[in-house]
């Protein structure tokens, strides 16, 4: 990929000073990189402290089973989020909106480090919780910033593929620097030691990360150049219920369309850590480094993902990659029974799938809108595929397997990708109906 630079022309033919495509890039990779760092804290957290610190009156199952409950009302809360800070960014500009909601997310995340145990608060302690990963939730709703789509839709001819793995990087990323900075402390801390005070350090690390992202947003988003691109590429926010009347059928297809890719994500990085914790809690901290292995093999996969799918369509690919997570659902469960060895084997085949896959899902999503409502749908599209495909699959992958053996989680697993392979060939024949019929719909 070079450094091009933009030059999109607006309606009326006039065009806008030059943008670097590579400034895009890196607000978005820094932009999401922040992000998944903050999530994945949180998500090893329920694992590895929660049980013990927040629910230690439950049993070690039921523990990590609320850590991963609470984990989900960060998804949940992101729609309302999302509806919320659109109407701020309408009526205070983009700035004010994006400043607002990193403020929400890094004060939720600190507030987190600051949590007293349930022998000192009791419930207070849960309902503290459950309130500032709310917190979260809403404010990462609001910090879309329409620039993933601007780069997508800017991308050079021929590398559209190539341009929609950009804004996926950062999860990999945001997994290696959560794992290896959790390992050094489990490493370097007494397990006592690591539950009274080590633990908190992450979400310092976070919050200090949220800073370094808004500031390099910010820098972008309040500029008159991308302010001109954003206007003339119509990805203006609009109001959110006039989005839903226009698009609410695509937004429901396009919250399915990548069900597969996103429960295959937890599957791959959060079931796994719950369940070998309460199998085998000794083994945590190897498996953090195996999580790290498996994240390169994704991160090497997910760029790969734009040259093949440069070659043969997106949506293309994604049907291949659901059908290969509809496999993988199927002996998955035999594979990571197999020991130490079968729990690489699984780590590394489902993150590199995984990455084949995710690389191109949010690609797909933001291209199946009519051009006025792309930004707010894109939006309200990645939050509801966030929440029905990865926001419960923790605690309904544990639940399950707790309850009827690991085959049920491969189970839950296929059921995602069934569902992606009915919405992919729904949303084509429908953008195939649009295009027929609005010529100015691309």
């Amino acid at each position: 990929m070079t450094g091009a630079t933009t030059t999109p022309p607006n309606p009326s033919g006039d065009r806008v000073e030059r943008v670097d495509r590579s400034d895009i890039a890196i607000g978005v990779i820094i932009g999401r990189t922040s992000e998944f760092f903050d999530f994945f804290v949180f998500a090893i957290a329920s694992v590895l402290v929660f049980p013990r610190f927040v629910f230690s009156f439950a049993a070690p199952a039921q523990g990590v089973l609320y850590g991963f409950a609470i984990l989900a009302l960060g998804f949940m809360a992101r729609p309302a989020g999302t509806i919320v800070f659109t109407e701020i960014g309408r009526r205070y500009g983009q700035g004010a909106k994006l400043t607002t909601a990193l403020f929400l997310l890094g004060l939720s995340t600190v507030a987190i480090s600051f949590l007293p145990s349930f022998e000192r608060e009791g419930w207070l302690t849960v309902a503290s919780l459950c309130l500032f990963r709310m917190g979260q939730g809403a404010a990462l709703g609001g910090a879309w910033d329409g620039m993933s789509s601007l780069l997508a839709l800017y991308a050079p001819e021929g590398q559209k593929g190539r341009y929609a793995t950009l804004p996926q990087i950062g999860a990999p990323i945001g997994l290696i620097l959560a794992c290896g900075l959790f390992i050094y402390l489990r490493s370097s801390l007494s397990e006592a030691e690591f539950l009274s005070f080590g633990w908190r350090y992450p979400f310092f690390v976070a919050f200090a990360i949220n800073v370094v992202a808004l500031f390099a947003r910010l820098r972008l988003v309040v500029s008159e150049d991308f302010k001109a691109l954003f206007s003339e590429s119509a990805l203006q926010a609009r109001p959110v219920l006039e989005t839903i009347r226009d698009e609410w059928l695509n937004i429901i297809i396009g919250a399915f369309t990548p069900l597969a890719t996103l429960a295959l994500f937890h599957m791959v990085t959060v079931f796994p850590l719950g369940w070998i914790y309460l199998q085998s809690p000794q083994d945590i901290t190897a498996f953090l480094a195996i999580e790290i292995i498996g994240a390169l093999f994704g991160l090497g996969t997910l760029i790969a993902s734009g040259f093949i799918a440069d070659q043969i369509g997106r949506r293309t690919l994604l049907t291949y990659c659901a059908a290969g997570i509809a496999l993988y659902a199927i002996v998955s469960p035999m594979i990571l029974s197999l020991g130490r060895s079968g729990e690489a084997l699984y780590v590394i085949i489902g993150f590199s799938l995984l990455g084949l896959s995710f690389g191109q899902s949010s690609g797909a999503v933001a291209s199946g809108f009519a051009p006025k409502n792309r930004y707010t749908a894109s939006n309200l599209t990645a939050d509801l595929s966030w929440m029905f495909g990865a926001g419960f699959a923790p605690f309904v992958a544990l639940y399950l397997t707790e309850h009827l053996g690991l085959w049920s989680a491969g189970a839950y697993l296929l059921s995602g990708a069934v569902c992606t392979l009915i919405s992919l060939t729904v949303f084509r024949r429908r953008q195939d109906e649009r295009r027929s019929k609005d010529s100015s719909w691309r």
